[in-house]
Parts: C-alpha cells; structure tokens; sequence
C-alpha cells in the first residue's frame, strides 16, 4: 500500500516540480524585461539628447556658413549722397569720384537726403543701406562729459577771471534773450591766457557746469595730423559733435599747436597746420552759425598766436589767468586742505605767505608732498613740520632746471 501510495504520488510531484519552474522562469523574464525596459528608456533619452545635440550643431554649421559666405562677399563702398534725383541718386564715393547711382527701392525715402552717408555695390554702386553718421575716434574718445562736477568754488583765487567769463560763455547760454532783445550778438569764445598750472581747464569745466553744457575737450596737439585734409576734417567732426549735443562748451587746450603765426617760409607739415587752422577760424566766424556752442582756448604762449584768431568775432576776450596773489593762494589752500586732515595749529595765512609765486598746481603739490612726508611719519595729520619741509622741496624743485616747470610732478 505504501508503496502503491508512493507510486501514486509521483506524477503529482513531478507536476509541482514543473509549476515551480514555470514560476521561476517568469521571475527571470520579468526580471529581464525590466531590464530591458531601463534600458529601452535610457536609449530613447540618449536618442533625445543626440537628436537635439544634432539640431544644434546644424544651426551652428548654418550660422558658420553664413558667416563665410559674408566673408567672401565683396566689400562695400562707403560714399555720401550730393543730391536725388527721382530713383537715383548722386553720391560722392570715398575715393572722391561722383557718380549718378540707382537706390534700393526698399529704403526709407527719408533717410535719403543729401549729406547722408551711404555703403554703395561694388559692381554696380547701387545704395545698399543708408549709414549712421560716424564720427573720427579721435572726435568720438576726446574728453566728452554730459555734466563737469567741478564747480565755481572748487576754483580759488580768480574772482575777476569768473566774473569775465559769466558776462562771455554763462550769460549767452542762459540767456540769450537778454542779447537779442539789446540787438547784440553773443561772443562765440574767449582765451584763457596764464603761466602752466594756473587752473584754466577748471575754469573751462566749471562753466560747463554752471551752464548745464556739454563740455568736450581736447588737446590742440590732437588736431595736428600727417595727411592733407585731416585736421580740418577732425576740426569740422568737432564742431558738428558739439551742435549736436548743444549747449555745449569745445575747450581746446594748448591751442598754440595749430594757431602759431602763419609765416611765408614753411615746410608741408607747416602748411597742413595752418590749414588745420583756417578750418578753425572758418568754424568760428564761418557761414554756419555756432548758437549755443561757445568755444574756450587756453595756452601759455599767447604771443605764438595767430592775429586772425585773436581778433574780435572769433575769440571776443582774452582773460589772463596769472599766478595768484596772497588772498588767492589762502584760497586756494582752503578749498585743497577741505578734506585732508591738516593739524589744527597749522596757520594757512603764513604758509600762504611763503608760497608766493606758487601756482595752484604748486600749492597742490606742497599739500601732497606734506601729506607723503606725514605718511612716512606715520603721523595721522599733516603738521607745520611737514608743511615746512614740504615748502622745501617745492623750493628746491622750483630752481631745479628739469623741475623748475610748474607743470611737472613733484616727488
């Protein structure tokens, strides 16, 4: 019986056996398609990043292509339109040739007004696009600010020099009226005539500032240039530049480079100079009216000057900016001393006193060399001490044949 009973049972062991297989072969198989399922959705990402990765790369390669066809493309030429005649136009190429052209249909017929300037095709010099007015670097980088912060008290010692140059730049930009309702017209500039270090570009910016002008500066050595027609066309650039942002003040320092006397013997360089200078004189009293641009130069060497621009008309004043006297140097040391720590016992009349014949360039030299001597002195306060020794050293570098300018740095 027991072995009937065992002999029974197989069968159905057998089956149990193969249920068991079963189940662990769908284990496996889930297991795999699990797998397979990760990994299915790793390749659709990878596929994703790839897919979009291309896309980039070919936006990229188009941009490049674009780029190089733009570098093989031939050149534009640069002119400037001289009049319009129904769908064409004269222009006025860079290399001074004139032609009669056709103008893109599709430009802004407004924008196309003689004066304007223009990229021209090279083949057939038809006008491509009509160009922003472009000024020279040297016009465009010159020293250009919308509002000097120096101001007339930042300015010591030169009461009656203020006084003159309100009545001749500040007045005519205020108030303008008050010269036309006179029947007067107003002066277009002044020079500024004084020893170096005197403080004639303060004075300039301090005007500007009082005014509310546009001050745009620039040295005269700048407007000098190699070629023929360069420094009249830089002079002409800066004139347009200060109409364009009038009230504005063109301050031209060192104005001796371009208007020495013109004499008969001269070399080319000479003559492009003087050229440079008539353009001046042609934008001071020329056809062109200035209105609310003044014009304010200053030199050391007024005796160097041209007579044409020294006539009235053209600079109306000359005010001389001198060295100033005891009650402007105590002046001057109070404003420069406002906010350096100076000792309470240090008497600002008797070291103006003993700085006489000292610019303001000088004073302010004396205060710096006191306060690197106090620096060194480890001292918190520039004392009379380093005052004195101070004054020495100016002293020294004053007779001192390399120093003796007032202009220089002392150290």
């Amino acid at each position: 019986m027991a072995g009937a009973s065992d002999t029974e049972d197989l069968p159905h062991s057998d089956n149990f056996h193969s249920q068991n297989v079963d189940e662990i072969g769908l284990d496996e198989l889930r297991e795999k398609f699990s797998e397979l399922s990760g990994l299915s959705q790793q390749l659709i990402t990878e596929k994703l990043f790839l897919e979009n990765e291309c896309t980039q790369l070919k936006k990229r390669v188009s941009r490049l292509d674009e780029d190089i066809r733009n570098l093989k493309s031939p050149p534009l030429i640069i002119g400037h339109i001289q009049d319009i005649i129904g769908n064409h136009a004269i222009v006025r190429s860079s290399n001074g040739t004139v032609f009669q052209v056709s103008v893109n249909s599709r430009l802004n017929s407004d924008l196309l007004k003689p004066g304007a300037r223009v990229s021209l095709n090279q083949d057939n010099l038809s006008i491509i696009d009509v160009l922003s007015d472009s000024w020279d670097p040297l016009v465009s980088t010159s020293e250009v600010i919308n509002k000097p912060t120096i101001t007339y008290d930042d300015v010591g010692g030169m009461s009656e020099q203020i006084k003159k140059l309100k009545q001749s730049i500040e007045l005519p930009l205020t108030n303008p009226l008050a010269f036309k309702d006179m029947g007067l017209e107003p002066p277009k500039g002044l020079l500024l005539s004084g020893p170096p270090g005197t403080g004639k570009t303060m004075l300039a910016k301090a005007v500007a500032n009082a005014t509310d002008a546009t001050f745009l500066g620039i040295v005269g050595s700048e407007l000098a240039q190699k070629y023929i027609g360069e420094g009249g066309r830089l002079v002409r650039e800066l004139f347009d530049l200060a109409r364009e942002k009038a009230p504005s003040i063109i301050f031209i320092d060192e104005i001796d480079a371009i208007g020495s006397k013109r004499m008969d013997t001269s070399t080319s360089g000479d003559r492009e100079v003087q050229r440079t200078l008539m353009q001046l004189l042609a934008e001071l009293d020329g056809f062109e009216s200035l209105e609310n641009v003044k014009v304010i130069a200053a030199t050391n060497r007024p005796e160097l000057l041209d007579k044409a621009l020294l006539r009235p008309g053209r600079f109306d004043r000359i005010i001389d900016v001198g060295l100033p006297d005891l009650n402007g140097r105590k002046h001057i040391l109070e404003i420069m001393t406002k906010d350096v720590n100076v000792s309470p016992s240090v008497n600002l009349d008797n070291l103006a006193k003993k700085s006489e014949g000292f610019s303001g360039a000088e004073i302010k030299a004396l205060i710096l060399e006191s306060g690197m001597l106090a620096i060194d002195d480890k001292s918190k306060q520039i004392t009379n001490s380093h005052f004195e020794s101070g004054l020495k050293k100016i002293h020294e570098n004053r007779s001192d044949p390399i120093f003796g300018d007032p202009s220089g740095l002392y150290g």
